[in-house]
């Protein structure tokens, strides 16, 4: 069973924090399982729900379906589909709204709305702020005191995906892997629970830095920034210095930024409960 994937499909008529954070409760007691948590948000017509359904392939991936849907028709037809598709389903909003029509004896509005401001958003914010204070190397803050550190090599996808993070209120340190160059004395002496690498296939490396060299009409050639030989001798490097800290590397090459942070959570999470068991 070690290792056996496991997709949890949320969907939501707003962003689909709610249903993701539930998943990722739940799915905590599935640790054997190489969860993936993958979102689909904003689904606020019968076109775009049953597009989303039509392509999930339960006959060959284990799967559920957890959704956040206030519109009543919307909702029903979640269930109706889902059942269709012999799909595992949890309407997460539903006994919650029951139970609050029985307690208050009136319906639910069943208008969409932003969940209202209290603690979790400062506690964002401050993610965020952390994240573009400890950006690409720059440590404004102990190494410490941030709950992931992201490592790889440049154009890799750490600063978006730690501003992400940051976003789901995770402090996110990213520190770039250059060959040649020793990463700081101070990556070795954090938990290591909290590292994660990121990785990236050779040739969608060199597209990505080919262009960023075009963007900024930067003449950086001759050092090997684009070459593909060089792509593969500094990947081979920063792989070895990834193994050395004992850290999981994920290949962020066809990976949504939504699906990458949501596997960074869960190696973190799985990591850390597994070194302090809390």
């Amino acid at each position: 069973m070690s290792g056996t994937p496991l997709e949890l499909h949320v969907i939501g008529d707003s962003t689909g924090d709610t249903a993701a954070r539930v998943a990722r409760a739940a799915a905590a007691q599935y640790a054997a399982y190489d969860l993936r948590i993958i979102r689909h948000p904003r689904i606020t017509s019968p076109e775009g729900l049953r597009a989303v359904i039509r392509h999930l392939d339960p006959a060959n991936t284990r799967m559920a379906v957890f959704s956040t849907v206030v519109d009543d028709e919307l909702r029903a037809l979640v269930a109706q589909l889902c059942a269709e598709r012999a799909i595992a389903h949890a309407d997460l909003l539903e006994p919650a709204l029951a139970a609050l029509q029985s307690a208050t004896g009136a319906a639910p509005e069943r208008v969409i709305r932003p969940v209202g401001v209290g603690e979790d958003y400062f506690k964002r914010i401050q993610a965020m702020e952390f994240a573009i204070a400890n950006d690409d190397g720059h440590l404004t803050n102990p190494l410490r005191q941030a709950d992931i550190v992201l490592i790889g090599v440049s154009r890799s996808g750490k600063t978006p995906l730690a501003m992400y993070l940051g976003y789901l209120g995770y402090r996110t340190s990213n520190i770039p892997l250059v060959r040649g160059i020793d990463p700081p004395e101070e990556l070795y002496r954090v938990d290591r629970w909290k590292i994660v690498g990121l990785t990236l296939d050779p040739e969608r490396l060199k597209e990505i830095r080919q262009k960023r060299v075009r963007a900024l009409g930067s003449r950086r050639q001759g050092d090997g920034y684009t070459e593909l030989i060089r792509i593969y001798e500094e990947l081979d490097e920063v792989s070895s210095i990834q193994r050395r800290l004992g850290c999981p590397v994920i290949d962020t090459t066809a990976l949504a930024l939504e699906e990458a942070a949501g596997r960074v959570i869960e190696i973190v999470e799985r990591r850390r409960l597994a070194a302090t068991g809390s």
